[in-house]
């Protein structure tokens, strides 16, 4: 078993910008030991550079079969442990279904949903050893369909599944496992995309009439990894400004 006063040790997946690398930021400020992994050298060598020799990096790609496997035996040799996984890498490919062919989906597919299994199932053992968490990053399009999302929507949704899963069969170890559906998000890839009629239109459909930031979801996260949701497991959590509850509700109809 894993020695309960070390310091807590977190992987977290797509750690070298956004909502992953405020996710380890914020842990860290917790305590916690992070392992940051993403397969994009320079970004990540970046964003270790920010926590002064403190956060072990690694460059991994978990699309890779071979990588996850790779890559927690790395995280416990140099931390000797590990009690929560964050799947939060992913990629994004918008597009309408007809002209979303068979390699574009798969590209979405391998990353966003066989990533977090692949990665899941290599730290299992590791996180029975300390009854960690898993938590995973789905999407707010995972819960409601939008047009021009059909593989990054049905990749996000299938995470969502997938959690309950892991919750169902992975909770008689102590193993926990929760999703975090985040909404529209303000980014810096999300800025330089979004028009001012898309900002707005998204204000409007908000009941918080704003985007969330990267910390906002982060804080989300660090919450269910922590002892603090030691009995959460199974939950799809949005964190969203209350996107999901409008449904169908038309914003012209608000007061």
């Amino acid at each position: 078993m894993a020695n309960a006063t070390q310091a807590k040790v977190a992987l977290i997946t797509g750690a070298a910008r956004g909502i992953g690398l405020a996710t380890a930021h914020l842990m860290v400020n917790d305590g916690w030991k992070v392992a940051l992994l993403d397969r994009d050298a320079d970004a990540l060598k970046s964003a270790a550079a920010e926590f002064d020799g403190k956060a072990l990096d690694l460059l991994f790609d978990v699309s890779d079969p071979q990588a996850a496997p790779q890559a927690i035996r790395a995280c416990l040799d140099h931390f000797g442990r590990l009690d929560a996984l964050v799947n939060n890498a992913g990629v994004a490919d918008f597009g309408p279904i007809e002209e979303t062919d068979f390699a574009r989906w798969r590209r979405v597919m391998e990353t966003n949903l066989d990533g977090v299994f692949l990665m899941t199932q290599a730290a299992t053992e590791a996180l029975k050893d300390s009854a960690g968490a898993i938590v995973n990053i789905a999407s707010i399009s995972g819960l409601r369909a939008s047009t021009l999302r059909v593989a990054y929507g049905t990749s996000k949704a299938a995470v969502i599944h997938l959690t309950k899963q892991q919750a169902a069969e992975l909770g008689e170890y102590g193993i926990r496992a929760n999703a975090v559906c985040p909404g529209p998000v303000r980014t810096k890839l999300a800025m330089a995309v979004h028009t001012q009629d898309i900002i707005d239109a998204y204000h409007d459909a908000i009941p918080l009439n704003r985007y969330g930031s990267e910390q906002e979801i982060g804080e989300v996260i660090a919450f269910l990894c922590s002892e603090k949701a030691s009995y959460v497991t199974g939950q799809i959590i949005a964190s969203d400004g209350g996107f999901e509850s409008t449904g169908v509700g038309l914003p012209a109809l608000r007061k």
